[in-house]
């Protein structure tokens, strides 16, 4: 839930020019979207899309489920894919203090990566208990909520447990309207329940990527022209794209990253950060806008990093 989402929401009446038929930033539930895994593979193809990322924060379940099950649409491409909430120092004006990068094309089993990812999972784990055991110090608790969510789907050591799951605790007990209204009231830096991240730093996050044979690309990073030296820094650690198309971003934010991208050399990549809280995958898929000719440099990328990966 980044604020740069929340600002660029508006989009002053502007309409997609056509169907995408790409999304390379999604969420099922196994972190903090709603859909199963194989609902999501399902609601994207029927949508359009026919290259599909499933970037759960911190944990690839979600794509092993999907492939383990065999019941990936036809005429869907799903790549394994990663979200890795990474903790930054410097610029000190951003947000609560973290980023986003994007895992695209990892290797879905590659040791040292989920190694990473299992220690994400326990930093994770631990937060969200204290940002429980908070509101209910605050006289707000959630437990029971989170025990029916648990009787609704049962959590695994793989899922990432997120603040998207307490917000939605805190609606079906009453103390919130909205996640958004969750956020903004209880679980937001400087909100009574809030705890700060733990975890990877961004340099790391995109190291670990990169090892796994992946593209590391900067997620919903609106703040990107004025950060330019940030990115700079990230880019000699690997960083190799920029969420360039987010369905969010109005059209002068667009521009102003493509310039970016342009000016860096990093692959443009895009994508709808669905959820599904308050609206259908098909909702999201209409704000949605990634021109058909972001693949073949993705996939170009993909390839020669596959080829450099230890694996390869």
């Amino acid at each position: 839930m980044s604020s740069a989402v929340d600002r660029h929401r508006a989009r002053s009446g502007w309409r997609p020019p056509s169907p995408s038929h790409i999304d390379l930033h999604s969420h099922s539930c196994r972190s903090d979207g709603i859909l199963t895994p194989s609902d999501l593979a399902s609601s994207a193809a029927a949508a359009g899309i026919r290259l599909l990322a499933i970037t759960d924060h911190d944990t690839l379940a979600g794509v092993r489920e999907l492939r383990a099950s065999g019941e990936t649409p036809a005429g869907l491409e799903v790549l394994p894919g990663i979200e890795l909430n990474s903790v930054v120092t410097e610029p000190a004006a951003l947000g609560e203090g973290e980023v986003h990068v994007l895992g695209i094309g990892v290797d879905p089993d590659d040791e040292e990566l989920e190694a990473a990812l299992a220690q994400q999972r326990e930093r994770r784990r631990a937060r969200f208990d204290l940002m429980v055991d908070r509101l209910r110090q605050l006289g707000m608790s959630v437990d029971g909520a989170l025990e029916q969510q648990q009787e609704e789907r049962a959590t695994t050591d793989e899922d990432a447990l997120g603040r998207p799951r307490i917000a939605r605790a805190l609606i079906a007990c009453g103390y919130a309207t909205s996640v958004e209204d969750a956020f903004e009231k209880h679980l937001s830096k400087g909100r009574p329940a809030y705890v700060p991240r733990l975890g990877l730093n961004a340099v790391e996050s995109i190291r670990a990527i990169r090892r796994a044979g992946g593209l590391a690309s900067l997620a919903h990073f609106a703040e990107a022209p004025a950060n330019l030296g940030f990115l700079r820094e990230l880019q000699a650690a690997g960083l190799n794209g920029l969420e360039v198309y987010y369905r969010a971003y109005d059209q002068g934010t667009v521009g102003l990253l493509k310039d970016v991208a342009t000016r860096l050399g990093l692959v443009m990549t895009g994508g709808t950060d669905y959820h599904g809280d308050t609206e259908t995958y098909a909702d999201a898929h209409a704000q949605l806008y990634v021109p058909d000719s972001c693949e073949a440099p993705l996939r170009g990328a993909m390839t020669s990093l596959a080829a450099s990966s230890p694996q390869g």
